[in-house]
């Protein structure tokens, strides 16, 4: 049963993958994203890391996801004009992609499984057999892999900042809202006293 489980989920997981990319939706897209984020929770339940699968369904697919899917239907996006400059760029895609397939097969084909690999796993301080996964997973991440894990943060902060600054517009057919002008103006010249006559309106 465990065996049918882990194929089932691994085709569903590359199958939505691929549906992700090529569906013409794209709002089809962020729906077999989820998929994709559930099936990929229901492998780590099967490999024991369920705080792992917990985090993937309560981050990605309830927060994420969903936020992914508000953004592509809230947005008055062209796609078929995205999709038309997609296809003038096609050719380079296609280039980049062939020559990350050929480093993938030179990487995975001089690939070998040290003999000491499972002595040396084996060798780790944790017991694997008797802690929870959370508390092995705070320990390597806290603890042993602590200054790794800051860095990661700060790539993706900087990533973050970079997106920021690379998509900010200044538009000046926008109107503004100006604080201190707001917060200096006199009550004499923003108020007008109006005398209206009995039946006549504003």
């Amino acid at each position: 049963m465990v065996t049918f489980a882990f194929y089932l989920f691994a085709i569903v997981v590359v199958a939505s993958g691929l549906l992700t990319v090529l569906a013409r939706n794209p709002v089809h897209s962020v729906l077999w994203l989820i998929l994709a984020f559930l099936s990929a929770a229901g492998l780590f339940v099967i490999l024991g890391a369920e705080f792992v699968a917990m985090l993937l369904v309560i981050v990605y697919v309830g927060a994420v996801a969903v936020l992914f899917l508000f953004v592509v239907m809230m947005l008055d996006v062209d796609f078929a004009q995205l999709k038309a400059e997609m296809v003038r760029y096609l050719p380079v895609a296609l280039l980049i992609g062939v020559v990350i397939l050929m480093q993938l097969a030179v990487a995975f084909g001089v690939w070998q499984v040290s003999d000491a690999a499972e002595g040396l796993r084996r060798a780790v301080p944790l017991d694997y057999d008797n802690a929870h996964n959370t508390a092995i997973l705070g320990q390597l991440v806290y603890d042993d892999f602590l200054i790794l894990f800051q860095l990661a943060g700060l790539i993706l902060l900087v990533a973050m900042i970079g997106a920021i600054v690379l998509t900010l517009r200044h538009r000046t057919d926008i109107k503004r809202q100006n604080v201190l002008a707001q917060m200096y103006r006199d009550p004499a010249k923003s108020l007008e006293m109006k005398d209206l006559k009995p039946g006549q309106g504003l």
